[in-house]
């Protein structure tokens, strides 16, 4: 009898300044942490990738942003099945979902409720 491959545990990456996301593998609080936390994985695939705009004071989710914008630029995205924002900041949501989407990430708006699941 042959056994079957291991399982892999799926890879869910947050970057929020304040909400718990408790599905999530590993979160990152700032856009700084959420550069490691990407750069980190740049070699594995990862499930979701939740992304908040604000992330406090003056920073934003837009240096994550330009990361993966480079990155796919490069002809080298990240390998992320979905990317979720879930931010209150309409405009800026709005922001992330045309610039990730323009290069070919597949992104989702999510809602409060699903920030929250």
């Amino acid at each position: 009898m042959t056994e079957d491959p291991p399982t892999r545990a799926p890879v869910i990456l947050g970057i929020d300044d304040l909400r718990p996301l408790p599905w999530t593998t590993r979160i990152a609080r700032s856009s700084g942490e959420g550069i490691k936390l990407l750069q980190e994985h740049r070699d594995s695939f990862i499930d979701e990738l939740w992304l908040d705009h604000d992330l406090g004071g003056d920073d934003s989710i837009l240096p994550v942003v330009t990361l993966m914008e480079e990155a796919a630029f490069n002809e080298r995205p990240f390998r992320i099945g979905t990317v979720f924002v879930h931010s209150a900041n309409p405009i800026g949501s709005e922001t992330v979902v045309r610039s990730l989407t323009h290069w070919g990430y597949s992104v989702r708006r999510a809602t409060a409720q699903e920030a929250r699941r």
